[in-house]
């Protein structure tokens, strides 16, 4: 049985602009949340954010319900949309000086975030991941280092961050699935 945002993602999928426009007002807040985050810019953030439901409008039949929440496939698209912006002007080693709490906060106490039922949904798995995964993946999902980058930030071998982030990723999807 196909719930709302279902019928809402499938109709935009189909080309309905009014459903497009539905989708945007659900997500975009979240979605800006998550793009501010990499890029502390807030203008920026909105040109970034503009860019994103483009791609999302132009990219809608690639999306696949069987393979995610479409919330975790827009995120993508955000996040990858911050980093190329943040490569393309130089600024990726900016945001080495960046705490892993600032990423912690944002879920944590952000009333737009607390507005929108995926951000609650992230923070609540967030939330339960031990601290090391929270640190690992704010440095490689939400900051967008390399794994070398991010290894040498968190002060372990590359093999070894590889490792834990496969770990971390594994007990999400497991706390998301179960």
């Amino acid at each position: 049985m196909s719930t709302q945002p279902d019928l809402l993602i499938a109709r935009m999928k189909s080309g309905d602009e009014s459903a497009f426009s539905r989708v945007y007002d659900r997500y975009q807040e979240a979605l800006h949340g998550v793009i501010f985050n990499i890029v502390k810019d807030n203008a920026v953030s909105q040109e970034i954010l503009q860019d994103v439901f483009i791609k999302i409008w132009n990219n809608s039949q690639s999306y696949d319900s069987e393979q995610g929440r479409f919330f975790t496939w827009a995120l993508n698209i955000s996040r990858n949309a911050s980093i190329d912006y943040l490569r393309s002007k130089g600024h990726k080693n900016s945001l080495k000086n960046l705490s892993t709490d600032n990423f912690v906060d944002v879920l944590e106490t952000s009333d737009d975030l607390e507005k929108e039922t995926n951000a609650i949904f992230l923070k609540k798995w967030i939330q339960k991941l031990e601290p090391m995964c929270v640190q690992i993946i704010d440095v490689i999902f939400f900051k967008g280092f390399t794994f070398n980058d991010g290894a040498k930030e968190l002060d372990m071998p590359s093999g070894t961050l590889k490792t834990r982030h496969r770990k971390c990723m594994m007990a999400l999807r497991n706390m998301i699935l179960n």
